[in-house]
């Protein structure tokens, strides 16, 4: 717990001085035109640096920082027949779909689960737990495997990375609108926010409304992470086999997934202990199966 608060502490430490760094160069100023208005031009720069910069350290950092949180040690050279199995089975995997040779790591957990995370379809990371490689078959493995890689060829990181950039650019730009629009209103009888008086309406509302629309935001991702996992779904039928997909999902349902940092939960073969659907990042494993067997038009026993 202390290292993922320490690594969460560290990021935002890094977000906040590069995009101080960024908006200094930048030019932008004050926010507000001093005659109750907001200026837009330096409003919308300043929510684009803080939504993109944000996103796209975690994004730069996400190999390192999945590392750390896991504890996942990269197969650099194979010593055991599963070792060198992975490794073999990923790296034709990584042919098949025409992306870079992505790193391969394991990490000690009974819960079963896998992950792929990265900045590109070329420098990447395909991870899988002990539990996982210890309770299903090799093909289950196998197609537990393309459906990670199918995520690094589909370029669902990169994506995601964009969407949470628009979406945070969204968030803070319409927060603060909120926020002026509440604070002229309350303090329409007294200059406090507008003569060197500190604002405390503009702040308290800026920052409920960020909660609130961040919330609706996740949403959102979580609806589009959602879609993608069909399509990693699909991937990993490619390079493996659609039964070897469709079983390996099959025995998901029947154990417990492992939890996932955040930083992972969206790429991981499946998520536990969502509360909603609306803030789930994988649909239901069952969904998930039919879409196979439906497209593919077999049923599994």
């Amino acid at each position: 717990m202390g290292k993922r608060i320490f690594l969460f502490l560290l990021t935002n430490i890094l977000v906040v001085a590069v995009a101080m760094i960024v908006l200094n160069l930048l030019g932008v100023g004050n926010l507000r035109d001093g005659q109750g208005g907001m200026n837009l031009a330096n409003l919308a720069v300043f929510a684009l640096v803080w939504g993109f910069v944000g996103s796209f350290i975690s994004l730069a950092m996400s190999k390192w920082m999945a590392k750390k949180s896991v504890g996942a040690v990269v197969i650099e050279n194979p010593s055991t027949p599963t070792e060198r199995w992975l490794v073999e089975t990923v790296k034709r995997q990584a042919q098949k779909a025409g992306i870079g040779m992505p790193e391969v790591a394991m990490y000690e957990s009974a819960e079963p689960n896998a992950f792929a995370t990265g900045m590109s379809k070329n420098n990447a990371l395909v991870a899988v737990s002990t539990g996982l490689l210890q309770q299903m078959t090799q093909d289950e493995v196998e197609a537990v495997l393309g459906h990670e890689v199918a995520h690094i060829a589909n370029g669902d990181m990169v994506t995601m990375a964009l969407l949470q950039g628009v979406l945070n650019a969204f968030v803070i730009f319409f927060a603060k609108i909120i926020a002026n629009v509440a604070s002229n209103i309350l303090n329409s009888n007294n200059n406090e926010g507008e003569e060197g008086g500190f604002d405390w309406v503009f702040l308290v509302v800026d920052i409920v409304m960020n909660i609130l629309l961040g919330i609706l935001a996740s949403m959102v991702t979580a609806w589009f992470s959602r879609q993608r996992e069909f399509r990693a779904d699909e991937g990993g039928a490619y390079l493996s086999s659609p039964q070897k997909m469709a079983s390996a999902l099959r025995r998901l349902s029947m154990m417990q997934p492992g939890h996932l940092p955040d930083q992972m939960a969206a790429f991981g073969i499946s998520s536990a202990g969502t509360l909603s659907m609306l803030f789930a990042t994988h649909p239901p494993l069952e969904e998930r199966i039919a879409a196979l067997e439906a497209k593919h038009n077999f049923a599994l026993v």
